[in-house]
């Protein structure tokens, strides 16, 4: 009877759950702590981080995406939220910071369920999802429809954009700029698409960002090849892009050719004097004054020799043009690239006004401008004090052209300054009153994590986070959807008057993709090493 007794049932048995949960809560301390390093850089009064890489250079950046990129993340869980802040910058290139912080105030809600709450963690997930979807809805039925015709809308929300950068206080230049040009490159047929790699932006040391201009044409960071005297000035410039060498050619195989007395060394150089003339006259024979010649790995793509029966032929040289820039050239000029001397022809050139050789800073650039027929492509010639603020100009460039990109593919704005997470948190939390059960729970838990937000603008500005929030939520239960944190006079007002404004791309990405990046880590119940 006894041993009947000490049988194991085969229906009860007791499982350890302690692994598990401690895993999970490993993965969302680590996680945290990633939120909690980009934080302080949210919003136009965050700090900025200074990382200093392995090599010994140094970048100065509020880029979210940018400071995530360069820590060396080795736990899994943490690098899933620099993947997140990565996707955010691929989906509308702004709000990188944001959905970070997000998602930590979302995995600091989920903690707190976990532990005292006892919810089962597939419960939560499902209940975040229900919430997400909900919080679009809520978000698009706030959004304003704006045209793109209306430039000065565009131009406020690439300057809100700017305005928590280092660059902010150049954003009344840089924004109108990031406008025109993401408007001179949307295709009429294709009014949806916006392709940033049709912008080139070309960074030159020296002057100040104040510097910065749209070229309508073409920038190269090159000098004019000076040898022999060739001209630095073309006007009615025919182009020809080459992706051949012009020197003399070479064997295919590794061999020594031996030669015994002058005359063999006469009719060596003669020959290749022949090769290279009659390759220049081909050239200037269908009127072609400007050459730009691609970077060659086999051999020299020009010889001394030949850049002087180039100077004779009055012939515009620059050398050294990337292969990768080979599409945008013939892009913009619209012309053909020519691979082989026998197919050069007239029709496969460019036309231009006007190409010149520029003194900008300390070097020189050459400008092709009055492009004939030119295609839909634009080039920024972005100017700095040092390497550190040029680049940081750059990364806050490309934020800015992301947003009027958004802009373009769903044309509406919401408020800025903490007005929409406010007012999801106070819809969400009326909601959640509704459902019924644990649901109602991580319903109301997700609207409470969304006010990290407004808490963060107003803690970064350096405002009493706890009276500004309550404020907030005051005006808005009271039905002002778009009082939001006016940072700079340090109180709370109508923010869409205040020209605070952000494309409605930014918010919704940034508030599923880190639902669903915080679903992932809750699903995580055990990290199986594999040698």
């Amino acid at each position: 009877m006894a041993a009947a007794a000490v049988a194991p049932s085969k229906t009860e048995s007791y499982v350890d759950n302690k692994r598990k949960d401690d895993i999970r809560m490993s993965n969302i301390k680590s996680a945290r702590s990633v939120a909690d390093a980009v934080r302080t850089s949210l919003g136009p009064k965050g700090m900025d981080k200074m990382i200093s890489t392995g090599s010994g250079d140094v970048i100065i950046t509020n880029d979210g995406a940018t400071i995530l990129n360069k820590m060396e993340v080795l736990q899994p869980a943490a690098k899933m939220l620099v993947e997140l802040s990565k996707s955010q910058d691929v989906v509308a290139g702004d709000g990188t910071t944001t959905v970070v912080v997000v998602a930590g105030a979302l995995l600091k809600q989920c903690h707190t369920l976990l532990h005292s709450g006892s919810i089962h963690p597939t419960v939560i997930s499902d209940s975040l999802h229900k919430a997400s979807v909900k919080a679009v809805d809520v978000l698009t039925a706030m959004a304003v429809p704006v045209e793109l015709t209306d430039r000065d809308s565009l131009v406020k929300s690439a300057s809100t954009s700017l305005n928590s950068k280092v660059v902010s206080q150049y954003s009344s230049l840089l924004a109108p700029l990031a406008v025109d040009s993401v408007l001179a490159v949307v295709d009429p047929a294709k009014p949806d698409l916006v392709d940033l790699r049709d912008v080139k932006i070309v960074k030159k040391l020296g002057g100040t960002v104040d510097d910065t201009e749209l070229v309508k044409g073409l920038v190269f960071d090159k000098k004019v090849s000076h040898a022999a005297g060739g001209p630095t000035r073309v006007e009615n410039a025919k182009i020809a892009v080459i992706q051949f060498q012009i020197s003399p050619p070479k064997t295919d195989i590794e061999q020594s050719i031996v030669v015994s007395d002058y005359t063999q060394m006469d009719r060596i150089l003669k020959e290749e004097r022949n090769y290279i003339l009659s390759m220049i006259k081909k050239i200037k024979s269908t009127g072609c004054n400007v050459l730009l010649i691609q970077k060659s790995i086999l051999r020299d793509a020009v010889t001394d020799l030949s850049l002087h029966y180039l100077a004779k032929a009055k012939i515009l040289v620059i050398k050294d043009v990337e292969r990768d820039d080979i599409e945008f050239i013939t892009k913009t000029l619209n012309c053909l690239p020519i691979a082989n001397i026998e197919h050069f022809r007239a029709e496969k050139l460019g036309f231009a006004d006007m190409v010149e050789e520029v003194s900008c800073g300390d070097g020189k650039i050459v400008k092709i401008t009055g492009i004939k027929d030119m295609g839909r492509t634009t080039n920024v010639l972005v100017r700095g004090s040092n390497q550190l603020v040029l680049d940081e100009a750059e990364r806050s460039l490309h934020d800015a052209l992301c947003v009027v990109r958004c802009l373009v593919n769903k044309k509406f704005l919401i408020a800025g300054g903490g007005a929409p997470e406010i007012e999801l948190s106070r819809q969400l939390g009326a909601w959640s009153k509704v459902l019924h059960g644990m649901e109602s729970y991580c319903v109301k838990s997700f609207a409470e994590a969304l006010e990290v937000v407004p808490y963060t603008l107003a803690e970064n500005a350096g405002l009493n986070p706890i009276t500004i929030v309550t404020e907030l939520r005051n005006r808005h239960a009271q039905g002002e959807i778009n009082a939001g944190i006016n940072v700079r006079k340090g109180q709370i007002t109508n923010i869409l008057e205040e020209n605070v404004v952000q494309p409605l791309l930014v918010s919704t990405s940034a508030i599923t993709l880190a639902t669903e990046c915080v679903r992932m880590i809750l699903k995580i119940d055990d990290i199986v090493t594999v040698r």
